[in-house]
């Protein structure tokens, strides 16, 4: 153990003597397993909810923030930043653009669906799905009153909410309802959502199961032509606000043609071809790595714009714009993504897809493994045990997920490696093991920095004057002579942070090791 160490026969008055660093001996608190989602980002736990939450809430923000939606190797979290071009893709792009009016050839972001988290309480009610029930998952629907209805509340006008949900003007529209509980972990989504009276219809309904990558049966429709899940692609506040839309976002174009690919169900090709230049339901872009995108900008179109360069944006609909939907949350500002419109479709690209048993999904995912939580002390390098596997070439990285300090690492691409904290508190660590094909695997480390415990000393006559800092809790006073590794003797053990003490001789050395943390 290194500890503070002080011989007096060199200390001089007012002079103070360098002391080395003392290792931090408090107990870790039981090792968790942290969630981590394909993004690196810490979930942390889940909040406890006991009733219906809306989505332009903090409350519904700390519960999305928290979800894992859908799976880590899921398509809506894949990403396809390296993945090749589609052969076709510039015909591609010129057909999309082609189709639309030339005052409709930009990215247009548009408020639409909308959310609630219900708990796993929530009372199924009945629902009536009066198109397409044989495509759809039949109810009852764990639907709470208060349930929003797209568009609301930025283009309701002074309508209430129990107001918009009856339609009373006949506005029509699409109309989608999105319910998520996350306690189970499905979602239900609805289109041509009404209520009447005190029921409920919808023209379809379909369930999904946040948990894994099951799919829609093949050639069922959901809420969205395609037959995916509209809440993995939407746009939300909380995830604008960190600065990342960490998945793929629903994109709509104006024609499809009469095929699917994975992972969409379902194709609507109206008027009907089969053009291979004309996109796929399922079909995936991706904002080329080439954009540049401003510094000027809103924070929340660069958190678009970063997520549709890693994770693009997937076909789900037909529609008269190339759009992207965006949760109709009061608390973005007016501005909020108004520079998007700029953003020539030129500026896309289309990639080659994986299968459900390609890309992440395939076999031999790496594993990473940070080691147990740890201790260290401020300025001393400290030991990292990191391990990581795969089958296909690796690279390791370590970076510093959070803490009050700086982190120098002694080589960040080597799972076993040192640390340097440059300031005592709490910090996080993560190691990453990227393959180039798979999900990104992630682990992390809790490591708790200690100050240094530094030892001064001034000689008063015949005594010795010691003060030292760093300590947190008590602390063992030894003396030695002559200077030994094994021959200290301890002088008091103590709780304070100074010591007065006699000397008579020479070659008298002391030192103060920290016996525990308070």
């Amino acid at each position: 153990m290194k500890t503070a160490r002080q011989d007096w026969r060199a200390l001089r008055p007012a002079r103070i003597v360098p002391a080395l660093a003392l290792s931090w001996l408090c107990g870790l608190a039981p090792c968790l397993a942290e969630r981590i989602n394909h993004e690196g980002r810490i979930l942390g736990p889940a909040p406890v909810m006991t009733n219906a939450v809306l989505f332009h809430t903090p409350e519904a923000d700390a519960i999305a923030s928290a979800l894992q939606i859908f799976p880590r190797d899921n398509p809506w979290n894949e990403d396809i930043s390296r993945r090749p071009l589609l052969t076709n893709s510039g015909a591609m792009i010129a057909q999309i653009i082609s189709e639309l009016s030339s005052s409709r050839r930009t990215l247009r972001p548009f408020y639409e669906m909308n959310f609630a988290l219900v708990p796993a309480s929530q009372p199924f009610v009945p629902i009536d799905l009066f198109n397409w029930p044989e495509e759809s998952d039949l109810g009852p629907y764990p639907i709470p009153p208060n349930l929003p209805i797209e568009g609301w509340p930025r283009a309701t006008g002074t309508l209430t909410l129990e107001q918009w949900q009856m339609d009373i003007n006949t506005n029509g529209g699409d109309r989608h309802a999105i319910i998520v509980q996350p306690a189970t972990g499905f979602v239900w989504e609805t289109w041509l959502t009404q209520r009447v009276g005190t029921n409920w219809e919808a023209s379809n309904g379909a369930r999904f199961n946040l948990t894994n990558n099951t799919l829609r049966p093949a050639g069922w429709t959901s809420g969205d032509a395609a037959g995916l899940c509209m809440f993995a692609g939407l746009v939300r506040y909380d995830e604008s606000e960190r600065g990342m839309v960490e998945h793929a976002v629903r994109i709509i174009v104006k024609h499809t043609r009469r095929a699917f690919i994975y992972p969409a169900t379902h194709y609507a090709s109206v008027p009907s071809t089969t053009d291979p230049n004309v996109p796929a339901m399922g079909q995936r872009l991706r904002l080329k790595a080439g954009f540049i995108i401003p510094d000027s900008w809103t924070k929340q179109e660069k958190a678009v714009l970063r997520g549709l360069k890693k994770y693009g944006a997937i076909v789900a609909d037909n529609g008269g714009f190339f759009s992207i939907s965006v949760a109709p949350d009061p608390r973005f500002p007016a501005n909020a993504f108004n520079n998007l419109t700029s953003i020539s479709i030129t500026n896309f690209e289309v990639v080659q897809t994986t299968g459900p048993n390609e890309g992440p999904r395939s076999a031999g995912a790496p594993n990473a493994s940070a080691g147990p939580d740890m201790s260290a002390r401020a300025g001393e390098p400290t030991a990292l045990t990191g391990t990581v596997s795969a089958t296909l070439p690796v690279q390791a990285q370590w970076r510093k997920y959070d803490g009050p300090g700086e982190v120098v690492f002694g080589n960040a691409a080597r799972a076993t490696t040192t640390a340097t904290f440059s300031a005592p508190g709490a910090y996080t660590l993560m190691l990453s093991a990227d393959d180039g094909v798979h999900t990104v695997a992630y682990d992390a480390v809790q490591v708790t920095v200690a100050p240094v415990l530094t030892l001064r000393g001034s000689r008063a006559g015949t005594n010795l004057l010691l003060n030292w800092t760093g300590s947190a809790g008590l602390c063992v006073v030894e003396r030695a002579s002559p200077l030994s590794t094994t021959n200290w003797t301890t002088v008091v053990v103590t709780n304070g942070t100074n010591l007065t003490v006699p000397i008579s001789g020479t070659g008298v050395f002391f030192r103060v090791r920290q016996l525990g943390g308070s």
